[in-house]
Parts: C-alpha cells; sequence; structure tokens
C-alpha cells in the first residue's frame, strides 16, 4: 500500500513540474473552486441606480452572478474578445449620445460572437432579425448581410434603442424591450399597471435578460472577483484596417479582390462578415466599404 501511495504522489509531483515546464516559471494552479461575487446593494446602469432590496431582486441577481462565474469558456471567451469589439462600437454609442454600458446588452445578445446565429435566425453581434434589420435600412440578401458588418449594425441597435428610450422608459425597461420587443413590453406595464419591467412579470428569457446585463457590467468591470485572470495582453487586440475601399462597382471574383488588395481571401472574408458569396454582383450600383485588413 505504501508503494501505491509513493508511487501516486511521484506521478502528481511530475504532472506539476511537467506543467510548470511547459506553462514556465510563473506557472501557477488556479484553484479549482472559486465563490460567485455576493450581489450588491445596487448597480449603476447607464446612469440608473438599480437597487436589490427585495427578496426576488437579490436571488435574480445572484443566479446570474453565479452564471457567469462558473460559464467558464463562454465567459473568458467574451473577456478575451472585448477590447476588439467594445473599440468599434464604444465610439459609435458616444457618438449618439447613448450610455457606453448598452454596450452589455450586445454582450448578452451574442456573447461577442460577430458570426453569432440563433435558431430563431437573428444575425451579428446584436441579433437583428431579418424583419428588424430591414426596418433599420441593413441589407440583408444572399450576397450581402449588414447584421455582420459591426460598424452598420451598431448605427442600427443605437436608432433601435433610441426609439425605445423616447417611449420615456428606464434603461432596464428599454433593455427588456430589445429582448421581448417596445411594444410588447409596454402592454404588459400596463396590464400589471406598474411602470418598470423590473417590476413586471414577463417570460423568463427576459426576466433574466435584465439581470444578465448587470451581472456582465459587473464582470467586465471586475473579472477577477468572478475568479477570471484575463489580463489586458491576454485580450484578442483591435487591429486598424491597412485601408478601406470604397466599390460601387461589380465584383465578379472576391478571391481575385483579394489577391489584387494584398490580401487573402479568408482574411478578407473574416473583416468583411457581411460579404456572405464569392461575388459582389451589386445590381443597383450601390456603395460599400470594404475592410482591407493587416
Amino acid at each position: 500500500m505504501k508503494r501505491i501511495i509513493s508511487i501516486i504522489t511521484l506521478l502528481a509531483i511530475t504532472v506539476g513540474l511537467s506543467a510548470q515546464n511547459y506553462y514556465g516559471a510563473n506557472y501557477r494552479e488556479e484553484p479549482l473552486h472559486h465563490s460567485a461575487p455576493r450581489v450588491p446593494e445596487y448597480v449603476v446602469f447607464a446612469g440608473d441606480t438599480v437597487r436589490f432590496d427585495r427578496d426576488d431582486l437579490y436571488e435574480r441577481m445572484d443566479r446570474e452572478l453565479m452564471s457567469f462565474t462558473y460559464m467558464h469558456t463562454t465567459t473568458t471567451l467574451m473577456l478575451k474578445r472585448s477590447k476588439r469589439y467594445f473599440t468599434i462600437v464604444e465610439p459609435i454609442l458616444k457618438a449618439n449620445g447613448l450610455p457606453e454600458d448598452l454596450k452589455y446588452i450586445m454582450v448578452i445578445e451574442s456573447n461577442l460572437d460577430p458570426k453569432a446565429l440563433s435558431t430563431a435566425g437573428a444575425a451579428g453581434l446584436w441579433q437583428f432579425m431579418k424583419s428588424a434589420a430591414k426596418t433599420y435600412k441593413l441589407e440583408v440578401s444572399d450576397e450581402v448581410d449588414e447584421r455582420y458588418n459591426i460598424y452598420k449594425e451598431t448605427e442600427a441597435a443605437c436608432k433601435y434603442l433610441k426609439n425605445s428610450v423616447r417611449r420615456g422608459r428606464d434603461w432596464m425597461t428599454v433593455a427588456a424591450g430589445y429582448n421581448a420587443g417596445p411594444a410588447n413590453i409596454t402592454k404588459r406595464l400596463e396590464d400589471q399597471g406598474v411602470k418598470t419591467a423590473m417590476d413586471a412579470l414577463l417570460p423568463a428569457e427576459t426576466a433574466r435578460y435584465m439581470f444578465r446585463i448587470l451581472a456582465a457590467k459587473m464582470l467586465f468591470e471586475n473579472p477577477a472577483a468572478f475568479g477570471f485572470n484575463v489580463t489586458e495582453a491576454d485580450k484578442y487586440p483591435y487591429r486598424a484596417p491597412k485601408a478601406v475601399v470604397t466599390v460601387s462597382e461589380p465584383i465578379p471574383d472576391l478571391v481575385a479582390f483579394a489577391k489584387e488588395h494584398g490580401t487573402t481571401y479568408f482574411a478578407l472574408k473574416e473583416a468583411n462578415l457581411w460579404l456572405r458569396s464569392d461575388k459582389l454582383t451589386n445590381k443597383e450600383g450601390k456603395t460599400y466599404e470594404i475592410i482591407i485588413p493587416r
């Protein structure tokens, strides 16, 4: 028995040393368990103070804090992606006179995955359905889907959010409307005689949605409190384009177009996810801006 224990101990030490050699001298094992952060007295979101001074509000917030803490892979990826996409989105929100915190709606919508496509057919970082995309002047066709154009979809989201807040709603109610539709939320508030979505009985997804946004704000502002050690150096960088080419003519072959501009077809498509085909027919002579990546 002693011999078996000694062998197990030796193996454990060997594995530990191997890990240290592989990862370098600064390697340290992370704790296997980390408690979720405690529910704070309040969170300030987009200038609105959201308090958790009722049992139901406290427990709903507690659930989402635990969810982000133990959803390791997804949460880590979101933290790593944040620098790349926040760098683009934050100035657009500011230019539209909207609070920066509204970027967390995008976080919950897509997990910061610009290629996200829901089972219902919502696409992009802001998860526009085709009908809503067309309402906000985003082109959706076999060759072009501007729901994947980060600049244009964010501008569309800004218009959507500004239209919602004009109804005199607080930002949590606006967020609920982004998930379930502003008209639907307005009707539920009127039917239940309440003024804010935080006090209304809502579908389960929408009820959680508001608290997930608040938890996301807490996570991105202090990831260490959730047990995540993602430094600035760990985050995926934003790369400014080498050039932006304006085109209003057809492009019969995007592979050739990429080569002409000193890049690969793969890199071109990754930088312009809205290009959904290997060509751009452009029968109507529209003007498009195509990013040429570094």
